[in-house]
């Protein structure tokens, strides 16, 4: 018994030691701290929980949210928006995990060097300081959240790269930002969710911040790995920690909704459509 007591006075002075131990000093917060970590979950568990949200909606989810006592959490502003709808196939509905990328106003001029002609710069610009490294991660059922600067006509987002993401795993993407090509993105079907319409490309605009690192977009924060489920009502996001209880809850709701609704359909002599079988 002694030498239990012993070893948990020995375990909780170790664990105080290295508590100080960590403690930021006053150069390391000089140098910039990072204070919400970020994790890492492995492709099989992304899949596991992107099955548990394979049919569900925007509406089901935020139910499930507040049952968890998260009322409100993860509801983005509804400025942000499908771009484009499909009423037949739903093929601008997705759910994916997030991956995060945050771009700021760049303090760079945003004019080529005396004898750099305009393409150089740009590359330079595009390959240096608004790269897209984030590419590098992406898997299938990543979803691209990207904090943008949504007070610049700023395109970050155009029918090219899109295609890009999407080959490498890409289901969707969010941004509080703009998107350009827009007829294409839309004609492409990829899922994009926007706060408005952009024109400019990064150059001279943005720089990348940072990758893998919390954002918010439309006031709601977004971790990497947290789930994104958007679809015509708009974007939720649901915090990893509870993504299996909320699905629970959620998938009860669908349920009982798609239940209901069926009857009604059948009462109403009504064919039956894919959102109630």
């Amino acid at each position: 018994m002694k030498k239990q007591v012993l070893l948990l006075l020995i375990l909780m002075a170790s664990v105080n030691l290295l508590t100080v131990a960590q403690a930021p000093d006053k150069a390391s917060i000089e140098k910039g701290i990072n204070y919400i970590q970020t994790k890492t979950y492995p492709e099989a568990d992304d899949k596991k929980i992107l099955d548990l949200y394979k049919d569900l909606r925007v509406a089901d989810v935020s139910d499930g949210l507040d049952m968890v006592g998260l009322s409100g959490t993860g509801l983005v502003d509804q400025a942000i928006h499908a771009d484009w709808v499909d009423l037949k196939d739903f093929k601008h509905v997705f759910r994916g995990i997030a991956v995060t990328v945050r771009y700021v106003p760049t303090q760079k001029p945003a004019l080529p060097a005396t004898g750099e002609n305009f393409k150089q710069w740009e590359g330079n610009w595009y390959g240096t300081y608004s790269h897209e490294g984030f590419l590098k991660i992406l898997r299938p059922g990543s979803a691209v959240v990207i904090d943008d600067v949504e007070d610049k006509d700023i395109g970050s987002i155009g029918s090219n790269n899109i295609l890009g993401w999407v080959k490498a795993g890409a289901v969707g993407v969010v941004t509080d930002a703009g998107c350009r090509d827009t007829d294409e993105v839309g004609l492409q079907q990829v899922p994009i969710y926007l706060r408005k319409k952009g024109r400019g490309i990064r150059p001279g605009r943005n720089e990348i911040e940072s990758i893998n690192r919390p954002v918010v977009i439309g006031g709601v924060l977004v971790c990497p790995g947290d789930v994104v489920v958007a679809d015509g009502d708009g974007v939720v996001v649901v915090p990893r920690a509870v993504a299996e209880q909320v699905a629970k809850f959620a998938f009860e709701i669908l349920v009982g909704d798609k239940a209901g609704r069926k009857s009604l359909y059948e009462d109403l002599g009504r064919p039956l459509d894919k959102t109630v079988k």
